[in-house]
């Protein structure tokens, strides 16, 4: 019989190594879709592995019928198929809480099916609070992330109970279960899960998950392997019959002009026995392929929007001396690079206020954008911390005069314009009212004016600076008062005390300051009757 043992596990490891490493250097979302390329080859190997475990098992119990004396070999297959079972059902667990508590899958609309897509893939708090904070037991600290370590740890120790004494040194490299204590140790980590999960994005814990699935599901099928040479099952007698043809794109979204490469393979057991020959073609183009079964993959790209793709496998059985053809549709996307400039509230600046600005350039690296203004209004750009950008004008511009936005990036010169005004004049407020009828007790209660800008959507405040406040009694003469600043000073307030019913209160030559001012604004005058 002929399980994959450990080239394949190998390239798994390698592969998510390189994935994880990209994925610290912060790469764009194009590494998010090489963990999902990775996670569905995993979770098709781990449903090859379940459908050869099964076959060997029966071929062990049949084989210990015709010998008595292997029947103690036979008795090994039901405790190793189960232990292996309740520790890939424990990982699957934790997976789909990760994923529930992430949000889910994504609901496409218009079909109103789950997607494969994570709506939380990348969420770093959800792994961190269940991996890593989440105590297993009251008053410790360690999260889930430790208990499952030790899981795995008792489960590889437990595989000595299902190998002979005399084999058990021979058998270890077959153990696909490596759990790293030293790197984390040396990296100063609190703990094997803060190394391995805090601050991970879900998308990129759930393959590590089904490596592990992966992982425990291999270590099973090298004890049967085991057990099924002691009972002289050949190794020629079981091959895989599940194959699915799997290709790991660098990015499965490209600009016009770059190449398209991706690693093109067969996940079960490509490369398993020397003597199995794998052929590789994308559209009819033979593919070199590596000893690991690998064959890469690449073509310039000229014609924007999706592309197809085959790939065509070929495997030769060394059992049967036969050839199965194995066929697959791939796609990618080709894009153009571009320039958007967008204001992110007006398409207006505002003298006085910071002015958002959204600025994105596909297919270019937003660290090698240049950014400037030119043009009339005096203004000023710089990066804001979330990304975006800020605009800072001085003067508006004329009837012919614009503020300019100019990006340059990677051979592109984009320029938008934008008008600059002045912030729209507030409006005086009394409490609520804008004039009026007020009664005497309210009036009474109020300490002075303020200024409302109404409708506008940046934070900004404007200052009352003066004003004079005239009393004018139903019956006698008018009393005038000149008021420095939006509060009351002590002759405004007593004025206003002195209201009776009747009586008419004018604010004239409302004077006030708004951010980006030179000079005052005239708010003009508002009159308020007594009741």
């Amino acid at each position: 019989m002929s399980i994959p043992k450990e080239p394949r596990q190998l390239m798994i490891n390698i592969m998510y190594l390189v994935l994880t490493a990209m994925l610290a250097l912060n790469v764009s979302a194009e590494i998010f879709n090489a963990f999902k390329v990775l996670d569905q080859g995993l979770v098709q190997s781990n449903l090859a592995l379940d459908s050869s475990n099964q076959p060997m098992q029966q071929a062990i119990y049949e084989a210990a019928k015709a010998k008595p004396s292997f029947q103690k070999y036979a008795d090994r297959v039901e405790p190793i198929r189960k232990e292996a079972q309740l520790l890939s059902d424990y990982i699957s667990a934790i997976k789909d809480s990760l994923i529930a508590e992430s949000g889910g899958f994504v609901l496409d609309p218009d079909t109103q099916q789950y997607t494969e897509a994570l709506v939380g893939e990348k969420n770093t708090d959800v792994t961190t609070r269940i991996l890593v904070d989440n105590p297993i037991e009251e008053g410790l600290v360690d999260g889930i992330g430790e208990e499952l370590r030790t899981k795995l740890l008792a489960f590889k120790s437990n595989i000595a109970n299902y190998i002979d004494k005399e084999d058990i040194d021979n058998f270890r490299p077959n153990i696909a279960i490596n759990i790293d204590d030293s790197t984390w140790k040396e990296a100063g980590k609190a703990s094997w899960s803060h190394m391995n999960f805090e601050y991970m994005p879900v998308q990129a814990v759930i393959p590590i998950f089904n490596k592990y699935i992966n992982d425990v599901k291999s270590t099973e099928a090298a004890v049967l392997n085991y057990l099924g040479k002691k009972v002289g099952i050949g190794k020629e007698d079981v091959v895989f019959g599940d194959f699915t043809v799997v290709a790991a794109p660098k990015k499965s979204y490209v600009i016009k002009g770059e190449p398209y490469t991706a690693d093109v393979f067969l996940t079960a057991s490509a490369g398993s026995d020397s003597r199995t020959k794998v052929e590789l073609s994308i559209n009819g183009r033979p593919l070199q392929v590596d000893r690991s079964g690998i064959g890469q993959y690449t073509i310039n790209t000229s014609t924007p929007g999706p592309q197809t793709y085959t790939a065509v496998a070929k495997v030769y059985n060394p059992v049967t001396e036969k050839t199965s053809t194995y066929k697959k549709n791939f796609t990618y996307e080709v894009g153009e690079r571009s320039v958007a400039i967008s204001p992110t509230k007006m398409n207006v600046f505002y003298i006085g206020v910071d002015n958002p600005v959204e600025i994105s350039a596909a297919g270019t690296n937003s660290n090698t954008l240049q950014v400037n203004m030119s043009g009339a209004g005096g203004g000023s750009i710089k990066k804001a911390a979330n990304g975006s950008f800020v605009v800072n004008v001085k003067t508006p511009t004329g009837k012919n005069e614009t503020a300019k936005v100019n990006v340059i990036a990677e051979g592109m010169n984009v320029t938008k314009e934008f008008r600059v005004k002045r912030i729209p004049d507030p409006i005086p407020q009394l409490s609520k009212s804008k004039g009026g009828s007020m009664s005497r007790g309210e009036f009474k209660l109020q300490k002075g004016l303020f200024a409302v800008l109404e409708n506008f959507d940046f934070e900004a405040s404007c200052d009352i600076k003066e004003f004079i406040l005239v009393r004018v009694p139903k019956r006698g003469d008018a009393t005038v008062v000149i008021n420095k600043g939006g509060r009351y000073t002590s002759e405004a307030t007593a004025l206003v005390q002195k209201a009776k019913t009747s009586d008419k209160f004018y604010f004239e030559d409302i004077k006030c300051k708004c951010p980006g001012d030179t000079r005052l604004r005239d708010l003009g005058l508002m009159l308020f009757h007594i009741k």
